[in-house]
């Protein structure tokens, strides 16, 4: 049951505006725990493959363990980030200045978001054919969006990130957390916080019509 105070939005202006959020990311105002429950308990309606519910989801306020998984997580976003990036041709060349001075200043400041959230899911997809990674991946990522999409209508915001993950990174991540590593793979790294304003709008996307297909490619 709803017990904290949400925004007056529609369900499609939920859906369109529920953002990326970095450098709006309020670092100064705590976020309550009961809201961080309230939102996992909204996520948890989520379909998972076979009802399995194999999932677990590891939320991180102890300071010296945000920093740990921060500088974890530069170690590859820094170079990432600072790689050039591919000419496109269309709308999102207009774009990539913007996210990437976004996803620098998320980067330089990860540590300081109130709270993480490391979604995991039981089982390992390592080296797992297409078919089978995306049956394991679609019974976690539902549950991931729906928590954003939770936390966006009581006026807070994330980004899902997942460089943390590469190389040693989700077994570094996993060491700090206790997270047994052999059972259970993380999906992401979520910094989460109120957000600056709630007056978040649609992005400019490429059109449904550029991107769709009907009964051939």
């Amino acid at each position: 049951m709803t017990t904290s105070k949400t925004l007056d939005l529609s369900i499609d202006e939920l859906l369109t505006t529920t953002r990326s959020v970095r450098k709006r990311l309020d670092f100064e105002k705590p976020v309550p725990r009961e809201v961080i429950m309230e939102c996992l308990e909204l996520a948890l309606q989520a379909p998972t493959g076979s009802n399995a519910q194999g999932w677990q989801f590891v939320f991180v306020d102890d300071p010296e363990k945000k920093k740990a998984l921060a500088d974890i997580y530069r170690t590859s976003a820094t170079p990432y980030l600072d790689m050039p990036k591919p000419e496109r041709g269309d709308i999102r060349d207009q774009q990539i200045d913007a996210v990437m001075s976004s996803a620098k200043y998320l980067n330089l400041n990860m540590e300081k978001a109130p709270v993480f959230m490391i979604p995991c899911l039981e089982g390992r997809p390592d080296g797992a054919p297409a078919g089978m990674s995306a049956s394991y991946w679609g019974s976690l990522l539902p549950a991931a969006w729906s928590f954003m999409l939770a936390l966006r209508s009581r006026g807070l915001g994330s980004a899902w990130t997942t460089l943390h993950l590469i190389g040693d990174g989700e077994k570094q991540a996993a060491d700090v957390l206790g997270i047994p590593f052999d059972e259970y793979a993380q999906g992401g790294l979520f910094p989460i916080a109120y957000t600056k304003g709630t007056d978040f709008k649609p992005a400019k996307r490429l059109p449904a019509e550029q991107l769709s297909h009907w009964n051939a490619w």
